[in-house]
């Protein structure tokens, strides 16, 4: 039975990811601190609905304690690492951009170093679509030189592919980075934009629309990431970078209407200007991940929002 050992797992990704390992039938260990970026009962909350699919071994450390990180390592033995653990969030890495590069740089370097140490078969890092910054032209194609980050969450992240790629280099560490366009769906984050958006809408308030609302997001279910996460497990290239998105970016402003539509109550909006790190469009270029991983998207922007509204309006 393969063992996969899981960081950030009590997350909105990391739950319903170990969710499908378990459904995969393979052990899984859980490695998460439990922080307070936003609450920790979320997170423990998250986790109880895992314990429901199956059991699964919980290590409540720092992944930037690498002693506590080694016994989690030998502990476990797991065959595969996929690293989720971040501090997320463009606006949030501007406000306290320390905690955020200790977090992603140093904690993926402990992560990859640790999996060194274990021997580990494979190591699978969740990247972002920031990183492609401001110099590249959408789709975006993980050939596109990513120099150019407009925030620091976006540089922590060039940052993690970068240590990634020189493991894989220096110590035959089998890598594969996936960059996640806009994930949205249930137990999303408080912080992210559907959902602060789907709140604003229900209890009447005004929604911002940054730059009139012309943003365009590449928004990607829940679900086809699950996917694409567990399409990469069987990939066996020495590194490599895959897009994981929709391929259909969608205006922010026609996303507010959806998600207004789903909830069956009109929105109030108000323009304000985009702040710093906002980038204009985020757009997947699928090709590769379509020829090597057989990944492919299944759930539309309409129904992934109607199975957003409808989990949101049970836990309001």
């Amino acid at each position: 039975m393969e063992k996969v050992l899981l960081s950030g797992g009590a997350g909105f990704i990391g739950s319903h990811l170990a969710e499908r390992l378990l459904k995969l039938g393979k052990r899984v260990a859980i490695v998460d601190n439990l922080d307070d970026y936003y609450s920790p009962a979320r997170k423990r909350a998250n986790l109880k609905e895992v314990e429901s699919t199956g059991d699964f071994e919980f290590f409540p450390a720092d992944i930037r304690n690498s002693r506590k990180l080694r016994q989690v390592f030998q502990s476990f033995a797991p065959h595969t690492v996929i690293h989720l653990a971040a501090r997320p969030g463009v606006r949030a890495s501007f406000a306290d951009p320390e905690t955020c590069t200790s977090i992603n740089v140093l904690g993926t370097l402990e992560m990859l170093e640790a999996s060194r140490l274990g021997g580990i078969a494979r190591f699978i890092f969740a990247s972002s679509s920031s990183v492609y910054g401001e110099s590249a032209r959408a789709p975006f194609h993980e050939d596109a030189v990513i120099t150019r980050p407009l925030s620091v969450y976006a540089a922590t992240k060039a940052a993690g592919e970068a240590l990634a790629f020189t493991y894989a280099r220096a110590y035959s560490l089998p890598v594969t980075c996936l960059r996640f366009f806009t994930v949205y769906g249930p137990r999303q984050r408080p912080d992210l934009a559907i959902y602060e958006f789907a709140k604003m809408i229900l209890d009447g308030k005004e929604v911002p629309l940054y730059n009139g609302g012309t943003l365009e997001r590449d928004f990607t279910y829940i679900d086809d990431i699950v996917d694409g996460v567990e399409l990469a497990l069987g990939y066996r290239g020495n590194f490599d970078v895959f897009n994981l998105g929709n391929a259909k970016p969608v205006r922010v402003d026609v996303m507010v209407d959806t998600l207004a539509r789903a909830l069956g109550k009109p929105p109030s909006k108000k323009f304000v200007p985009a702040p710093a790190g906002e980038m204009a469009l985020t757009h997947a270029d699928l090709g590769k991940s379509r020829a090597l991983l057989g990944y492919s998207p299944k759930v539309s922007f309409e129904e992934g929002m109607r199975r957003f509204a409808e989990w949101f309006r049970l836990r309001s």
